[in-house]
């Protein structure tokens, strides 16, 4: 009874205080409004937002085509003046340009320590010191040597090369060193599992591999599966001598400072590519099978960069911080505008990026708290990290400072939907959670997979800075739709690059026309200098899905978009997602996944739709902090994370929380899963369930589970 009253008492004292705090706001609103208002002119940053970002240029009752109304700016027309027409001569640009400038920075692990965690248990973790930096000059000449070591190891120009590295400095000046020699990039991502990796090496018919020493090891039974490699060069760890023995016989295995030092002393000459050259062979993920090499022109990469910097403002005491896969094409496009753009790079890892990072020593500082980039590239699935991050610190405080947190969110949102800044709050709450990525982000640029509006609207709210999302393809470079910065929307991906032109076109199956109103409806097409010239050996597939006309090339997406008033992009499907259910609705899996990943207990799902049923079932892989708050309450504390995973109790907890969520996220009734499974482990690229890039891999994982999808209908 008294434990009710002292709850009771303090919910008086946090309301209370609470509704003082929102009286002492509304007084200071009516005191400083006409300030702010004459110093941020909010009208100017609506008008700004609400701006018609495209026109359309053709329309019929089957399609429309949108093209942008921006003009190109400054640097696209310096590209233009100057003739850059490939990545080579990007970089040999840059290097005159920028000369001393830093542009490629490494942080330097001083050692690898034993750290006791408090539950006994030892790890190994990084004691880290500053970045050590290359110049524009020096990041060149590197390249250019690395180019000729190439050539002098009896690599010739125009013969395919792999790249199977994480993202390092050395990845780009490798690259760099390629295209100065004319030689196409084969790029694999690092996470890759071994077979999708003998099928890149051996379909692209490379003799020469770069590699890590981290990944070196994988090669011993690698090479069995690819007869053809004669050469592997790895890029040196800071700590630990390579082990180079105890691989097949007759494959040279060279460390890459030493293919740098070759180069220095060699009389070959460079041999520039063309525009039309292959660039790159960029693998797909492969979410629906195997990956498929995407031919990228250096023409291709240009058109990419040229829309991305019209779209994104640059400014000349940037600094990005890299760390996605540089075998993914949106970082590689981001990196290389700001190589052009003079912009240093800082490398770093998951495993390093922040002070609570888990390779970080205690009392060492993360790279970003070190670097203190001012941009960086993310994914969804990261954000959505971050964004539960957020949301368990404040809910693990005093019932007062979580109202005090709610109240001053909806406070910020509220103003800036109205055009407005909040300086005072922003230096006093939101700047103390910015300081999470070194305090001084502007800008984050989101790509690889839809960004649900509510992480959309947390991250750029409690982060205090610019979150843009984009939408293209590895088929298009990357460049497709870029939001524009001053956009105060959420969950929409922006208007067309000014590389390239967007057309809908009607899905009459799924119901989806360009008649349908309140926008516009139907299959997104991207036609533009930024698409590909298709896929590597496989004519059949690349008829299939790319086409000309009227000397345009276009690529047929399989997305469902819509297009707004404003000539805005909105991800609204995907056409392999789409199930119709017995009693005829349609269901988007992918929409249902992205709203429901938002839940604080889902680590990961996958949504199932059998069309012979009424409704959903669902694969959730559960997080497991989540999950033991929520076994504590049901009293199975004692019980492990498997044992919890099996518990009909927790499994109809978890059911309940997913039925809330999916009522605020407004899912229909027949959208949200009528029955789940808790799966026990997590899904990573080595268990073949998700691809490289963390997407579903649906028939892969209803082939594993098939057994308890079949239990969740006959339940």
């Amino acid at each position: 009874m008294f434990i009710e009253d002292d709850a009771q008492m303090d919910s008086f004292w946090v309301q209370s205080a609470i509704g003082a705090i929102k009286a002492i706001a509304f007084v200071y609103d009516i005191i400083t409004l006409p300030v702010y208002l004459v110093l941020q002119k909010p009208w100017k940053r609506r008008q700004d937002s609400r701006r018609v970002k495209a026109k359309i240029v053709r329309n019929d009752d089957n399609e429309l085509t949108y093209r942008t109304t921006d003009p190109p700016r400054d640097v696209h027309v310096k590209m233009l003046q100057e003739n850059i027409d490939t990545l080579e001569k990007v970089f040999n640009y840059v290097a005159k340009t920028y000369t001393s400038k830093r542009c490629l920075g490494t942080r330097q692990i001083l050692s690898e320590e034993d750290e006791v965690q408090q539950n006994g248990r030892v790890f190994k973790k990084y004691n880290l010191g500053d970045y050590k930096w290359k110049t524009f000059t020096e990041a060149e000449r590197t390249a250019a040597n690395f180019g000729r070591g190439l050539r002098e190891l009896g690599q010739k120009p125009r013969e395919n090369i792999v790249i199977f590295a994480e993202t390092r400095a050395e990845w780009m000046i490798a690259a760099h060193g390629c295209f100065k020699q004319a030689m196409p990039i084969v790029t694999v991502y690092a996470t890759l599992g071994d077979d999708g990796v003998a099928h890149c090496i051996t379909e692209t018919e490379v003799t020469t591999v770069i590699t890590s020493h981290d990944l070196l090891p994988k090669f011993k039974t690698l090479l069995d599966k690819c007869p053809l490699v004669k050469t592997i060069i790895y890029i040196e760890d800071q700590l630990q001598k390579t082990e180079t023995t105890g691989f097949k016989e007759g494959v040279k295995i060279l460390p890459f400072n030493q293919v740098v030092k070759t180069g220095q002393d060699s009389k070959f000459e460079h041999v520039p590519p063309k525009g039309d050259d292959i660039a790159i062979i960029m693998y797909t993920s492969g979410s629906t099978g195997t990956p498929k090499g995407v031919l990228l022109s250096h023409k291709n990469c240009i058109a990419t960069m040229k829309g991305f910097v019209d779209m994104v403002p640059i400014y000349p005491d940037d600094v990005l911080i890299g760390f996605l896969p540089l075998a993914h094409v949106f970082e590689l496009v981001a990196e290389s505008v700001c190589l052009m753009t003079g912009v240093p790079i800082g490398y770093s890892t998951p495993l390093t990026l922040i002070d609570t990072s888990s390779k970080i020593k205690r009392g060492c500082k993360g790279d970003a708290t070190v670097l203190k980039p001012t941009c960086m590239t993310s994914v969804p699935l990261i954000l959505d990290r971050i964004s539960k991050g957020i949301n368990d610190k404040v809910n693990s405080g005093s019932a007062f400072k979580k109202s005090l947190f709610k109240f001053l969110y909806q406070y910020k949102v509220k103003w800036v939907q109205r055009g407005y800044k909040t300086p005072l709050i922003d230096k006093l709450v939101f700047k103390k959670v910015a300081k999470l990525m070194g305090g001084k982000v502007r800008i984050i640029m989101s790509g690889g997979a839809p960004l649900s509006a509510d992480t959309h609207e947390q991250i750029k709210t409690c982060l205090c800075l610019e979150l843009i999302q984009g939408y293209g393809l590895t088929e298009t470079t990357s460049g497709a739709t870029v939001m524009d910065y001053r956009d105060m929307t959420y969950g929409r991906t922006g208007g067309p690059l000014t590389v390239c032109d967007i057309r809908l076109v009607n899905w009459e199956e799924g119901n989806y026309r360009v008649t349908n109103k309140p926008y516009p409806q139907g299959e997104v097409l991207i036609g533009g200098e930024c698409v590909s010239q298709g896929y590597y050996k496989l004519p059949g597939k690349t008829n299939e899905d790319f086409f000309e006309e009227d000397g345009q090339r276009w690529f047929k997406t399989g997305d469902i978009g819509e297009i707004q008033a404003d000539g805005v992009l909105k991800i609204i499907d995907r056409k392999k997602d789409l199930v119709k259910l017995q009693a005829g609705e349609y269901v988007s899996l992918g929409k249902v996944e992205s709203e429901l990943k938002t839940c604080g207990i889902i680590e990961n799902i996958c949504v199932y739709g059998d069309p012979t049923k009424q409704y959903t079932v669902a694969l959730v892989v559960p997080n497991q902090n989540h999950l033991e708050e929520l076994a504590q309450k049901h009293g199975l504390g004692e019980k492990t994370f498997e044992e919890l995973c099996s518990s009909p109790i927790i499994e109809k907890a978890i059911l309940k929380e997913i039925a809330e969520h999916a009522r605020k996220c407004k899912l229909q009734k027949y959208e949200v899963p009528a029955a789940i499974t808790l799966c026990k482990e997590v899904w990573s690229p080595d268990m073949g369930l998700v691809t490289a890039a963390f997407k579903l891999k649906r028939k892969d994982i209803q082939d594993r589970y098939q057994h308890d999808i079949n239990r969740m209908y006959a339940s």
